[in-house]
């Protein structure tokens, strides 16, 4: 009598996906590295590029500019986290913030954005393909891509069934100004500089 020889049975990898609170967790057991910039998108834990000199300069600059024009009218958050949904908690360089005295207890949602910037360079391709539809999905008002390739700034707004309906480019030479505060507005080369 033989035995038969059965199959390998296989079984196909599956990807662990974290919530929001899984994540937190993690950062404070010090799971995470504290140096690494790191964000959650769609439960994936994502290792972001190192930022150089002209990414950090535009997002100090940005954030000096609205800070102190928006001061008493909004809290501008720089590289803090906005928690889009239960699996999605990114990192965006700026926030503009709906006034809240509560930030310190509970984290800021998609209805406090008023807007978020990314300062984009070696991270464009994901800011535009992975984190802008993320933020059109969560009804986030306004989205700026400061693209320091090309020393312009990606708009966009109206978000409808996971997309931005609307998409303006302002080149270097322009000016733009935050919808929820069109008075305030600002020079696209303060921001980008060559």
């Amino acid at each position: 009598m033989t035995t038969a020889t059965l199959p390998p049975q296989t079984v196909a990898p599956v990807r662990r996906r974290f919530t929001v609170s899984e994540y937190c967790a993690m950062a404070e057991a010090g799971i995470l590295a504290e140096d690494e910039r790191i964000e959650l998108l769609d439960g994936e834990i994502i290792v972001m590029a190192p930022i150089g000199p002209p990414h950090e300069g535009g997002t100090d600059q940005l954030n000096s500019e609205l800070a102190h024009r928006l001061y008493g009218r909004a809290i501008v958050r720089v590289q803090g986290s906005v928690q889009l949904n239960d699996d999605s908690l990114p990192q965006p360089d700026i926030a503009i913030l709906r006034l809240r005295d509560d930030y310190h207890r509970e984290r800021a949602m998609p209805a406090d954005v008023l807007l978020l910037i990314e300062v984009a360079d070696s991270s464009l391709e994901y800011d535009r393909r992975a984190k802008l539809p993320r933020y059109a999905a969560a009804g986030i008002p306004e989205v700026w891509i400061a693209n320091l390739r090309t020393r312009q700034v990606e708009a966009y707004d109206d978000p409808a069934g996971g997309v931005y309906q609307g998409r303006r480019v302002i080149p270097a030479d322009g000016r733009i100004s935050p919808r929820a505060f069109p008075d305030v507005v600002l020079a696209v080369a303060d921001f980008l500089r060559a």
